[in-house]
């Protein structure tokens, strides 16, 4: 009879407990893959001239009231499709110069929508300080060069109440004169409990949002408080 000490140990059941163990790890790790998405919605929101204002966003639903959502690489992943497919339904053709992202997450999100709808255009990257109430922007930051009053993709994770859109806005208008400035969000939270809007007004940074003077706003999905979390806790 096998030297349990020098085998595998054995389950009460009968069963190895190193299979057991690796069962449960196989089910953790097939529950991280699971779309966690709720359903769509159309929302109305600012677009240029005869544009098309009709996006389709996902909702994110949180089962855990007053916690961050953490989402998983299929849900970003998801979302990024999703930006990528309202931007080709813009009603007309865009092409970017330069795709700015926010912080990491958001440059995660400038570097795919670069390659799969901008024919690899240049990438930039605003990495916030937040000092107290004062914004500002890190010397790791990278502003690529660009042909005179480019068109700007502006690529954020998540809009909620403050005005980082704004100050981006204005910080990029003063480096690169008469851009054409485009805003694409993965999350943008909603002012009611109800995930299910229709209009941009219903969306809690929908004011900040109009003040920047996007040409054009894309957003995945929608969102409640206190917000989500990107994959590996990207910032």
């Amino acid at each position: 009879m096998p030297n349990p000490s020098l085998g595998q140990s054995t389950a009460p059941s009968g069963r190895r407990a190193g299979a057991d163990d690796e069962s449960v790890r196989v089910a953790e790790v097939a529950a991280t893959r699971e779309l966690i998405v709720g359903p769509d919605c159309i929302i109305d929101v600012p677009t240029v001239e005869n544009g098309n204002p009709a996006v389709r966003a996902f909702s994110l639903p949180n089962p855990h009231p007053g916690l961050l959502l953490h989402l998983n690489w299929q849900t970003f992943g998801l979302g990024v499709e999703r930006l990528g497919e309202q931007i080709k339904n813009l009603g007309r053709r865009l092409d970017a110069d330069v795709c700015f992202g926010i912080n990491e997450a958001g440059l995660v999100m400038a570097t795919f929508l670069s390659s799969s709808q901008f024919n690899r255009c240049a990438i930039g990257y605003l990495r916030m300080n937040r000092v107290g109430d004062e914004l500002g922007l890190a010397v790791e930051s990278f502003f690529p060069s660009a042909r005179p009053c480019p068109i700007i993709i502006i690529c954020d994770f998540e809009v909620k109440h403050a005005d980082v859109v704004g100050f981006v806005a204005r910080e990029i208008r003063q480096r690169y004169p008469r851009a054409e400035l485009y805003f694409a969000v993965f999350g943008a939270m909603t002012k009611e409990e109800s995930l299910q809007v229709s209009r941009f007004d219903q969306l809690t940074g929908a004011e900040i949002m109009k003040a920047a003077g996007f040409h054009a706003v894309f957003v995945a999905a929608t969102m409640s408080p206190p917000g989500i979390e990107p994959p590996l806790e990207l910032r």
